[in-house]
């Protein structure tokens, strides 16, 4: 039996980059701890767009360039980046289409007991990459430590908060 730690898109342009907050910059050292002390398996991921995103339909909804690949902004915060043992699971969408097939054969191998979810952006893509988890691996606890994550709002944060409660992701540190 082993856990599982989801740091979700902990990169430049998140924290303090093209949609950087003060909130996101704020985790950066819980988050680093988290990884530091975390007993099991640790993967990434990484928001990843291409040079023509402002043709696609996030970019039609939210016209901000970032996290186009092979920038700085893309790339995973240093100090993050120097505790990753794995290549991180680049995703183009708010949730990754690969994490599922991933999780699943990850528990065929070894059973997970939990996975916990860190990172950025609480309201729209660790909200989307919990739902994937909980989707694929039903019976696997799916926890949240909201102290280590930061919405695009404090508002929208918690209404993220809430919303993965009531599906039955539990909510630790608030």
């Amino acid at each position: 039996m082993r856990d599982v730690l989801l740091v979700i898109d902990m990169q430049n342009d998140f924290i303090d980059g093209a949609l950087g907050t003060k909130e996101a910059v704020a985790i950066v050292p819980a988050v680093k701890k988290k990884i530091e002390d975390f007993d099991g398996t640790v993967l990434f991921t990484r928001d990843t767009h291409e040079t023509y995103y402002l043709e696609t339909q996030e970019g039609r909804n939210l016209p901000v360039k970032h996290c186009i690949r092979d920038t700085e902004g893309w790339q995973i915060r240093p100090e993050l980046d120097a505790l990753r043992t794995t290549e991180p699971i680049d995703k183009e969408t708010f949730g990754s289409a690969d994490l599922g097939p991933e999780l699943v054969q990850m528990n065929e191998d070894d059973e997970i007991s939990s996975i916990t979810l860190i990172g950025l952006c609480t309201d729209i893509c660790v909200i989307s990459n919990a739902m994937i988890a909980k989707a694929f691996l039903p019976e696997v606890p799916i926890i949240v430590d909201a102290s280590c994550c930061a919405g695009v709002t404090p508002e929208t944060h918690e209404n993220a908060l809430k919303a993965m409660e009531v599906c039955q992701i539990k909510v630790i540190n608030r």
